[in-house]
């Protein structure tokens, strides 16, 4: 790790620019304070990364009765791979919101930029693996990507001592869950995206639109409840150890650690995570996993944020 030389990078930034964020000089200066980790692959390993989620693809198929399909290309990714391929989506994301500060604004952009290299470097150390739909980016003809973080999936393995190889089976399947979730709503990332623009539109205005987050809330609530929901149906082992020493794992972090997981919303995705798994054991247990599946059909189905904590409101809409 070579902190003096992040440092100096992030210096480097305070030049003027059209960006409130140096995002070259950021994604530079997190690989500079970051290990990359190693992707010396074990015999075999490359191989039981793709059958986990060949695995993975057929068990979600079986059990959702949908067809979806994953990236062609699943990355073993280092930490800087991470970094760098998601840079660009930290960039996409923010970039309508400006830097309106007058004064000094050399100064305001290396402190933004600053601020992101920290978030970008804490991430690409503790991601496990990511299944990105490249919200706000152009349309290519593979618009998705399934990212696996060897080097963080071994680290967590062994702090956690579980099986290394059923540790990144648990990780597959759940990403491809959320591959399963995009493909059979493939409304789903232009209604993200709207939700996304209108929020992040009217911040840079000074103002904010709440309807809009809380539409956002909502649709990833659903998102990360019912992957939870396929995931108790498609993996094939017992997994509540895992998610056991996880959850302890990240409860039992420092201070410092606590406050990045606050800034970078990931408190949040643990709600998200609980209530949207509490919501859908509900649908279940009053009905099944079709009426469950009904939320993709359309984004007039999307449970409100009333109708989440008020399962059977949902239900009685959705079956008129």
């Amino acid at each position: 790790m070579n902190l003096y030389r992040s440092a100096r990078t992030v210096a480097g930034a305070s030049g003027t620019g059209d960006d409130a964020i140096d995002w070259q000089s950021a994604a530079d200066a997190a690989k500079a304070a970051t290990e990359p980790g190693s992707l010396a692959l074990e015999s075999g390993e490359r191989e039981g990364y793709a059958r986990d989620v060949r695995d993975a693809r057929a068990a979600v198929r079986s059990v959702a009765d949908m067809e979806f399909d994953v990236p062609e290309t699943i990355e073993i990714q280092n930490r800087h791979h991470w970094i760098d391929a998601n840079v660009a989506t930290f960039e996409r994301v923010m970039g309508t919101l400006e830097t309106h500060t007058e004064t000094f604004p050399g100064i305001a952009r290396t402190i933004n930029t600053g601020t992101m290299t920290v978030l970008l470097a804490f991430l690409g150390r503790n991601v496990l693996g990511q299944y990105d739909p490249l919200l706000l980016a152009e349309r290519p003809a593979d618009d998705h990507a399934l990212y696996f973080v060897r080097p963080n999936i071994r680290n967590a393995a062994e702090v956690l001592e579980v099986d290394p190889d059923r540790f990144r089976r648990w990780i597959a399947f759940h990403e491809v869950t959320h591959a399963a979730e995009f493909g059979a709503a493939p409304w789903l990332s232009d209604h993200l995206e709207d939700r996304m623009e209108s929020g992040i539109a009217a911040l840079s205005d000074g103002s904010f639109d709440r309807d809009s987050f809380r539409d956002l809330d909502a649709a990833m609530t659903v998102v990360e409840g019912y992957a939870e929901l396929l995931m108790d149906h498609a993996f094939d082992d017992e997994y509540e150890d895992l998610r056991r020493k996880l959850d302890a794992r990240r409860q039992g972090r420092g201070p410092l650690q606590k406050l990045f997981r606050q800034l970078l919303g990931l408190g949040l995705k643990q709600r998200q995570y609980e209530r949207g798994k509490e919501f859908f054991e509900h649908v279940i247990a009053s009905r099944d996993l079709e009426t469950a599946s009904l939320v993709w059909e359309q984004p007039e189905n999307l449970p409100t944020h009333d109708e989440l904590d008020s399962p059977g409101l949902w239900i009685r809409r959705v079956e008129r």
